[in-house]
């Protein structure tokens, strides 16, 4: 069992910026990991919620895996390729 952590709410290992590591938690031998209570209310995390797993590679190995809500998914790939699909829209993107 893990000690229950009491005081001011921990700050993120590294800041200032948009990332930092919130938490370092463990697998087991199921699969499962378990997220930090503080963590889940900070972001707004409940019981049923579903989340994507995105993951980055590197060198053709998944180096960096991420959680988001599902429901914030959508808006995030519109935010990210809506510029791209308007350039090429208007023919701004050159083929290499």
């Amino acid at each position: 069992m893990a000690k229950k952590r009491t005081g001011p709410p921990r700050e993120s290992i590294v800041s200032p910026g948009c990332c930092g590591v919130e938490a370092v938690v463990t697998v087991d031998a199921r699969g499962q990991i378990v997220l930090p209570k503080e963590l889940r209310a900070q972001a707004g995390i409940g019981a049923g919620d579903k989340l994507a797993v995105v993951s980055m590679r590197s060198g053709g190995r998944v180096c960096c895996l991420s959680l988001m809500k599902v429901e914030e998914l959508a808006g995030t790939v519109r935010q990210i390729l809506g510029p791209v699909a308007r350039e090429l829209a208007e023919g701004k993107v050159d083929d290499e």
